[in-house]
């Protein structure tokens, strides 16, 4: 079967009926051994992972699975899935930690590609486990929420932006003297805690800018959310200023990041350059 928008969306729709009820319940904070991404994998991380992957079962679609918890599986036929490089990109819960203690910011990410590398992403999906917001985009057609297309907003430094920022005690002392430009600007600065949701974020035009410097940083965190960015007009790239277009689609691919408005790239890449 090939994969559609409206698959996709189905799909995060599934998760977000199973998944909304366990939000905030200690059922769904229960630990069980730690993902292939790195982290933890909670029940609830479990539950969301296996809905997607019966899905695509049921579906009889042969895809590469890239996410979180699992790591790489191929599902169906592996011969004509590396013959046409399918890969579906997904974090299950982004936000784990949210969404366990009840705070109202987690969501499904779910990216579908024809090829190896970032740019190679045709279709993305993200949904709001707490509200239902459907985010979505398609590759050359737009950024969509909820069916009324998205754009980023066109706030420039000189006014009071919305930042996010993410990042590590060990990478701290690295961007002091970024962080020193960036808050001489009239910002306000939060830290939210769903890089996918951020981005979607970013692409509605409510956040301006996101600056996510952990080293660590994951493709299957990101991957849908770049599509869903560049669809409505914004930016993605490195932190020092060079497109990410060419990052491997694999769980083992790891990058610090900024996305933003057009209007705030120019800023953003002149102070974060090393």
């Amino acid at each position: 079967m090939e994969i559609t928008l409206d698959l996709l969306k189905s799909i995060a729709l599934e998760v977000y009926k199973t998944i909304n009820p366990l939000l905030g319940t200690k059922k769904a904070a229960e630990k069980l051994e730690r993902g292939a991404g790195g982290d933890i994998s909670m029940h609830i991380d479990i539950v969301a992972e296996n809905i997607i992957i019966n899905e695509i079962k049921k579906n009889n679609i042969d895809i590469l699975f890239i996410s979180e918890e699992i790591g790489e599986q191929y599902i169906g036929d592996q011969q004509l899935i590396l013959k046409n490089k399918y890969k579906l990109i997904v974090d299950p819960v982004d936000g784990s930690n949210n969404a366990v203690r009840g705070i109202p910011y987690s969501s499904v990410s779910i990216a579908y590609a024809v090829g190896d590398r970032l740019k190679d992403v045709e279709i993305a999906v993200i949904i709001n486990l707490y509200t239902q917001d459907l985010y979505w985009a398609i590759k050359g057609k737009g950024a969509y929420m909820n069916g009324n297309k998205i754009f980023v907003s066109d706030i420039d430094i000189t006014q009071k932006s919305f930042f996010e920022i993410d990042i590590s005690k060990k990478d701290l002392l690295k961007y002091l003297e970024t962080f020193k430009k960036i808050f001489e600007s009239p910002l306000k600065v939060r830290i939210m805690g769903s890089t996918a949701l951020t981005l979607c974020q970013i692409a509605s035009g409510s956040i301006d800018a996101f600056l996510n410097l952990r080293s660590s940083s994951r493709i299957v965190d990101a991957a849908a959310g770049y599509l869903i960015i560049k669809e409505s007009g914004g930016k993605f790239f490195s932190v020092n200023g060079s497109d990410l277009n060419q990052e491997l689609l694999s769980i083992k691919t790891r990058f610090p990041f900024v996305a933003c408005n057009s209007r705030l790239a120019p800023f953003l890449k002149k102070v974060l350059v090393f």
